[in-house]
């Protein structure tokens, strides 16, 4: 089957995924060449509604699948009514989640035929999605819950109990929550947005999360991913890579679906920019932030493919069973699309890596898609895939949610071999690596932070800083809690020195265990004449009001406040909010992390303050 390179220029790409030429005509212009600079917006969008027919995957039919020389494809089980996710145990035991119907299936194939012959439901809750193994230990996700158990013996669950995790964002457009567990130990989960394109009032929609294994801490670890349903750590360098769904409604060729390199903090455009920096002509970024502003900020994608193939689950291939140029590289089951003429997707696609990183596309698996004369639409399909994982045996199973079939795709030429237990991710000098390619070995030990103030040299005395709410050494009320209203609490200082031209606030928390000081608000460019900040100052990464003040990103991954939350048990806390006067405006974008906050304030501090207040979870009642 041909490659297709990855490209970079927009004529490249729209070739490189297939897309169908663009058409000449003068009224309207092309898609493509109004979404260069949308401003107007005065954009004519031509769009399609078409439906392949549902097709019964009947042996003639399957015979017409292509796959590259000395693979085959078989039926591994079948009606199943709906199979989505999957996750392979290391003894071949085969879980599945039914969204439909609400449960999480156990298949065993017991005599070694290729077949499964055991079918067990193992665990059941409405909107059962997302399924990942850990050794023994099971984490499932429903739209707002997160479950962790332990597998039996006999490849049957525990109890699933209370949730570990209960208050994920409610669902929208894309309620299919996907989750991982990385090389370093953490849950990854995927929420997608809850509409095509919008600005959300929760800030974790269209991300991934990354998640404490027993749910005591979540943050945001990278946004503006629309949904990322299929993603996975390449097996070496243990960096994290997913196929975003590109948005709806910008015409046939437009959005291509995008092959990110997901990396902790980063950006990826959804809603306002897309591709290779263009402009979604519907929506605008927040007041006080230009579209230029928001791409600059942005991640560009590794790699595009056809618009509208909806890509599901993604495994990178770590076994023996394929050939040697098969190895390493990522697989992922493309759904199929409802709005592209002509349809797009209904395959596996192969991402070919090589040293670590992805250099092309290719079509691993055709013929789900195909012609049909009786279909109103002309074209049907053999299923829409939906999940994807590498088995024990080395062979990859695929699902269809629709047919409800799950396949078993195998290579003929060479033996399967079982994959060495438990391989962990190393660097270069052989520590453990965790996603992005951090060294867990060489992580910081818990101990005293070094807070803003003692970083930044102040010129003058203190400011006097105090709150309305709490008292110096005092308990911060549970309104301003994570999870409770999440507010962040009303501020006052005193005027700065002669010469203050504006005001910046940076709130941390030091006795956190892992990487003090956590960060919980950066806020500057608060004018000179403003010497307080009201309670429930929103999440906006500009302000109105105070007019010109913007917002970085606190350590939980949102803009803006984000509340206490220290660990059940823990002493109290001590929560620092600092205030400085600085004699200039900064010239830092909204969306800034601390470190580039504090270097552009370096040199500019003429005075600071402090009032530090105390919070403490308390055990939930028996």
């Amino acid at each position: 089957m041909p490659k297709i390179r990855l490209a970079t220029s927009a004529a490249a790409l729209a070739l490189a995924a297939g897309g169908a030429a663009l058409g000449q005509a003068a009224e309207p212009p092309p898609v493509l060449e109004q979404l260069k600079d949308p401003k107007a917006a005065d954009v004519t969008v031509v769009g399609s509604i078409l439906e392949p027919a549902q097709l019964a995957p009947t042996p003639e039919r399957l015979d017409r699948l292509s796959l590259p020389e000395g693979f085959e494809s078989s039926v591994f089980a079948e009606n199943l009514v709906n199979p989505r996710m999957i996750a392979v145990a290391d003894d071949g035991t085969l879980y599945v989640s039914r969204r439909e119907v609400g449960d999480l299936l156990m298949l065993r194939d017991t005599d070694g035929d290729g077949r499964a012959d055991r079918q067990q439901t193992v665990a059941s809750r409405p909107d059962l999605h997302g399924v990942a193994l850990d050794g023994d230990t099971v984490y499932i996700i429903t739209v707002t819950d997160v479950y962790r158990t332990t597998r039996r013996e006999d490849g049957t669950l525990e109890p699933l109990g209370e949730p570990i995790v209960d208050d994920l964002p409610t669902a929208g457009q894309h309620p299919n929550r996907t989750l991982a567990v990385g090389p370093d130990g953490m849950l990854y989960v995927s929420v997608g947005s809850t509409c095509n394109a919008c600005n959300e009032s929760d800030p974790r929609n269209a991300t991934v999360m990354q998640i404490a294994p027993d749910g005591s801490s979540s943050s945001i670890f990278a946004s503006g991913l629309r949904n990322t349903i299929g993603f996975g750590f390449e097996p070496v360098t243990g960096e994290l890579w997913g196929m975003d769904h590109g948005i709806d409604w910008l015409g046939d060729n437009e959005q291509h679906e995008e092959l990110n390199h997901i990396v902790k903090g980063n950006k990826y455009g959804w809603p306002y920019v897309y591709g290779d920096g263009r402009f979604n002509p519907q929506d605008d970024p927040p007041a006080g932030i230009t579209m230029e502003e928001w791409a600059a900020e942005s991640t560009a994608p590794v790699g595009m493919y056809v618009p509208h193939s909806a890509p599901m689950q993604m495994a990178f291939y770590t076994g023996n069973a394929f050939p040697e140029d098969y190895r390493g590289d990522a697989y992922v089951a493309m759904r199929g699309s409802w709005n592209r003429r002509p349809p797009s997707g209904y395959e596996v696609v192969r991402i070919d890596f090589e040293d670590g990183k992805p250099v092309g596309f290719e079509p691993f698996i055709t013929g789900f898609l195909m012609e049909d004369a009786e279909s109103p639409s002309g074209w049907g399909h053999l299923g829409r895939l939906a999940g994807l994982a590498q088995g024990p045996d080395g062979a990859l199973y695929l699902s269809d949610d629709k047919n409800g079939v799950i396949y078993r795709i195998a290579h003929e030429g060479e033996a399967a071999a079982a994959d060495e237990a438990g391989l962990q991710p190393t660097n270069a000098e052989g520590a453990q690596v965790g996603a992005g390619g951090e060294d867990t070995a060489t992580a910081p030990a818990p101990g005293e932070a070094a807070l803003a103030m003692t970083l930044l040299d102040a010129q003058g005395g203190p400011i006097d800083v105090t709150s309305p709410t709490f008292a110096e050494g005092q308990p911060i009320p549970d309104a301003h809690a994570a999870e409770h209203e999440n507010i962040s609490p009303p501020l006052d200082w005193a005027d700065g020195p002669e010469g203050t031209q504006s005001y910046a606030v940076i709130v941390e928390d030091p006795d956190v265990a892992k990487e003090p000081p956590f960060v919980h608000w950066l806020i500057w460019n608060i004018p000179a004449d403003v010497t307080d900040l009201r309670e429930g100052v929103p999440g906006s990464p500009a302000l109105p009001l105070p007019e010109g003040a913007r917002q970085g990103a606190n350590d939980q991954g949102s803009t803006g406040w984000f509340g206490m939350r220290p660990p059940v048990g823990d002493p109290p806390h001590p929560y620092h909010f600092q205030v400085f006067a600085l004699d200039t405006r900064l010239d830092l974008p909204a969306g800034a992390g601390r470190t580039e906050l504090l270097e552009a304030m370096q040199g500019h501090v003429l005075a600071a303050g402090e009032v530090v207040g105390t919070y403490a979870r308390q055990a939930p009642a028996q």
